[in-house]
């Protein structure tokens, strides 16, 4: 195992780094890349996408916590929607990773890989919706969390691509948006976590050091090497192109996933 500690450190080191640069939580890089890992390390095949998801979510638990107390510091976070919408983000994400543990490595593949191409094609296209109302009730933004938090536990995210285009939708200024979703990332990362660690309690021949579905020493490694790299990452988007790289990074993004289906389904 000790032999993997390098894999860990420098994959934390690349996604803190493209987080900070980004804006974005890291888990849809970090899963794939993590199943190329963990398969090379020979983790039973029945088990390394939740490995690889679980390990993801609690990855962002460390650097979810970091970016909202930044963005708090600014006053960017609007704490009411947070209040509101954090309710429905720890049931659809709880619900979520629970669906996940039961769902085959291939058809889970599948599922991660659809959500992370629409992802990508909104860093692409860069899309930003024209705001045109406000915030709807309390039910509206409970259900809004409901379906972040599901779609963030299947690809063990902080749900950002969708709560952002959401909350702008609703006439949330943009860099509020930024920092009340990094702020929303918290409960997701916590409530996947603890559903991936209690869904996993409950598996069989999972590898050692395994605490239900998160792996300890990858989690320990990314998540060490992504708090150090996140605030570098950020300072150099202030002196790059970020929206093209933003793009080619989305295009990225896909082929990666589509690379991971590829390889599950031997094509």
């Amino acid at each position: 195992m000790s032999l993997w500690w390098l894999d860990y450190i420098l994959l934390g080191t690349f996604v803190g780094f493209v987080a900070g640069l980004f804006g974005i939580g890291g888990g849809m890089t970090i899963v794939p890349l993590l199943l190329l890992i963990f398969t090379a390390q020979g983790f039973p095949q029945e088990h390394i996408m939740h490995l690889a998801l679980g390990t993801s979510m609690a990855t962002i638990v460390m650097t979810s916590l970091s970016s909202m107390r930044a963005h708090h510091s600014h006053g960017a976070v609007h704490w009411d929607i947070v209040r509101v919408m954090a309710t429905g983000l720890v049931v659809g994400t709880l619900g979520g990773s629970f669906f996940a543990s039961m769902v085959p490595t291939k058809p889970l593949a599948i599922i991660y890989t659809l959500i992370v191409c629409y992802a990508s094609v909104q860093m692409v296209l860069d899309t930003k919706p024209k705001p045109s109302r406000h915030m709807p009730g309390v039910l509206w933004v409970f259900v809004a969390g409901l379906v972040i938090g599901i779609a963030s536990s299947l690809i063990a995210g902080g749900g950002a691509f969708i709560s952002i285009p959401y909350m702008v939708w609703h006439n949330v200024p943009m860099h509020h948006a930024v920092g009340t979703s990094a702020a929303l990332g918290f409960p997701i990362a916590v409530a996947g976590t603890i559903g991936y660690i209690m869904a996993g309690l409950k598996a069989d021949g999972l590898p050692p050091y395994s605490f239900g579905y998160i792996y300890l020493p990858a989690f320990a490694g990314i998540a060490l090497m992504t708090i150090v790299m996140a605030p570098l990452g950020a300072r150099t988007a202030h002196r790059l192109p970020v929206k093209k790289l933003k793009r080619a990074f989305g295009v990225f993004l896909a082929l990666l996933a589509l690379n991971m289906v590829r390889k599950l389904f031997g094509l």
